[in-house]
């Protein structure tokens, strides 16, 4: 099975830019695509300093839908926002007073994510930080969600010099361009190597599942396994087999059985409701689960009913209308309403999306509005 390969290199134009992001993608580039995936064919989409969020989520929203394994290579700066303090990922016109509209919000990269098996899903990132994201990082880990294996390096804040180098991803690109793509345990290791002296320690290392890890600085590698002679022989990071049930839902949605993905996505939310109640963490990510599931099987209906179910248990349970994962259901809730066919179920559902959009605007100016004017045309018919 093919597999996917995104590249996104991102950082301000201008003063703001910390780091020559964009500038190692010609090397990635030269990389067959088949060693970028670790695949034999691969198909690989590119994203050089882009502008506009929502472009880069819908290109992420495709690759993380592709089947087969997948790769996302970022390179870029970290900055937070000043209303929430969240990490975000800094676009072309991205300022420090524009953040929250103009970045990519890292935890957008997580929700795209989670629906896929950690056995074939893979961020490889060298990211760099402003003084006020550095001192974030450093006490809250990088959240990039339990379903993807993180690999590379967060820098801290570059000297007066200029921008900094991307030094880890052209580290990783060079090894590459050898035509082979070792495990990605051992690549990072490789990699890290060749620019370990000139980070002096101080980069904060990613290499593990979900890019967890307590304190500063934070290091996620498992210990490697020994050989006989004691010398460390790196292995690739997998769950055991049979483990995740993502995986076993993600063949069953590519095999088109959307039915039995579902009832098994069932089947978790039910237990994770008994054992912790509906509005804990792994119920509503079970809930979120069947969302997208009807969204794959092409149940518009269903999919805007779950999300609107997800959004309003959040809300009761005392979490902000525009904490990301409000945020998150909201928008995809607006989403799916639009992709309804019948009029009728679309006019159903239309009221509840509005009251919705009432207390979560979201981050797209003219959300409500959106839903108020698409709601009259419907109601004309």
């Amino acid at each position: 099975m093919p597999g996917t390969v995104l590249l996104l290199a991102a950082s301000p134009l201008g003063r703001g830019r910390l780091v020559d992001a964009a500038g190692v993608l010609p090397v990635l580039a030269a990389v067959a695509p088949a060693v970028l995936s670790g695949t034999d064919t691969a198909n690989v989409v590119e994203l050089a300093d882009p502008l506009e969020p929502q472009a880069v989520l819908t290109r992420l929203r495709a690759a993380a839908a592709a089947p087969g394994p997948l790769t996302v290579y970022v390179t870029g700066q970290l900055l937070l926002d000043r209303r929430q303090r969240l990490p975000h990922l800094a676009l072309a016109r991205t300022t420090p007073a524009t953040v929250r509209y103009t970045a990519l919000p890292w935890h957008w990269i997580r929700e795209e994510l989670r629906l896929r098996s950690a056995r074939d899903t893979a961020l490889v990132v060298d990211l760099h930080t402003d003084p006020e994201a550095w001192r974030h990082l450093t006490e809250r880990p990088l959240d990039s969600g339990r379903t993807a294996a993180v690999y590379g390096r967060i820098a801290p804040p570059p000297g007066r010099r200029g921008p900094a180098e991307p030094s880890y991803m052209k580290a990783v690109a060079t090894l590459l361009r050898s035509g082979h793509r070792p495990p990605l345990a051992q690549l990072h290791e490789q990699a890290w190597a060749r620019i370990a002296d000139a980070s002096a320690g101080r980069d904060l290392v990613l290499a593990g599942p979900g890019g967890f890890a307590p304190g500063p600085p934070y290091r996620t590698e498992l210990p490697a396994p020994r050989t006989p002679d004691g010398r460390g022989a790196v292995q690739p990071v997998r769950p055991p087999a049979g483990s995740d049930p993502h995986a076993a839902i993600s063949a069953a949605v590519q095999a088109g059985r959307h039915a039995d993905a579902d009832a098994l996505a069932a089947r978790h939310e039910q237990a994770a409701a008994r054992a912790h109640g509906p509005a804990s963490d792994d119920a509503l990510h079970w809930a979120e689960v069947r969302a997208d599931l009807a969204m794959f099987a092409g149940d518009a209906v269903r999919s805007c009913r779950a999300w609107l179910s997800v959004a309003g248990v959040r809300l009761a349970a005392g979490q902000a209308p525009d904490a990301p994962a409000v945020e998150a259901a909201a928008d995809r809730a607006h989403h799916q309403w639009g992709c309804i066919k019948d009029a009728a179920r679309a006019r159903e559902l239309g009221p509840a999306l509005a009251e919705l959009r009432l207390r979560v605007p979201g981050r797209r100016q003219g959300a409500l509005e959106n839903v108020q004017r698409h709601l009259r045309q419907l109601q004309a018919q």
